[in-house]
């Protein structure tokens, strides 16, 4: 099987799951949370080196301040309880997007869970929280337009390395998968910049029932696409 190094993938469904089990939509989240820890466990030993989910995006905060609030508890205990899954684990974990747009509290669990598993060797994890693509590039303009005034850059020269070296994913390969759970086909300002080749991956199953079968299933799927840049074919 061909296994991609990097997989994407945008976590939907918990509500309509939720609902479709007459439960709370918050009941949702928390399921789906417990899968993420699953899908980690399933993707490393797939042979996934790395391992990008979309929890919580800049426009989900329209969303009704009770759900808000829950989130916002459940990513607090997520946080504590991922700094024991990645000490088992090994997992090196990033968070991407604007942390400074996070509770303090939170911005400080997530500095420790950074520190905490930064020289793991395992799964690397990255949790997009508060995260946006075109608020991420217009974060990237800024980071380059500094530099542009200390001299340390010419305009003339960037390129994409040097737009991509600002970005929250600096350092990370791109993804080779996106996949979207729950039916929807679109991208929700995910990633834009980076999944400019990415194979797409789009299944109905809501991302509380996405098990390692599914997993296996989007794999599959990715291994019989071929791959093409350009005049380079991948396969």
């Amino acid at each position: 099987m061909n296994i991609p190094n990097h997989v994407a993938i945008i976590l939907d469904g918990n509500g309509r799951w939720a609902r479709s089990k007459g439960m709370p939509r918050n009941y949702g989240h928390v399921q789906g949370a417990k899968q993420v820890e699953v899908i980690c466990e399933e993707a490393y030993k797939m042979g996934i080196n790395y391992l990008t989910v979309y929890a919580f995006s800049t426009e989900n905060w329209k969303r009704p301040k009770e759900e808000v609030d829950a989130l916002m508890k459940l990513l607090r205990d997520y946080m504590k309880g991922c700094l024991k899954t990645a000490a088992k684990n090994n997992m090196c974990v990033r968070i991407i997007g604007d942390k400074t747009g996070l509770d303090e509290d939170i911005q400080l669990r997530i500095a420790e869970l950074e520190e905490a598993t930064k020289d793991n060797t395992g799964l690397h994890f990255n949790i997009a929280i508060n995260y946006g693509s075109r608020d991420e590039i217009r974060r990237a303009f800024i980071k380059i337009s500094e530099k542009i005034k200390k001299g340390d850059i010419d305009p003339e020269n960037i390129n994409e390395t040097i737009i991509s070296d600002a970005l929250d994913t600096a350092g990370l390969p791109d993804p080779d998968l996106l996949i979207r759970t729950c039916g929807e086909l679109r991208l929700s300002n995910f990633l834009l910049w980076q999944i400019s080749y990415a194979e797409i991956y789009v299944t109905d199953v809501p991302w509380p029932d996405f098990t390692k079968e599914e997993l296996v299933k989007a794999v599959e799927a990715y291994g019989k696409r071929n791959r093409k840049f350009g005049e380079i074919k991948e396969g």
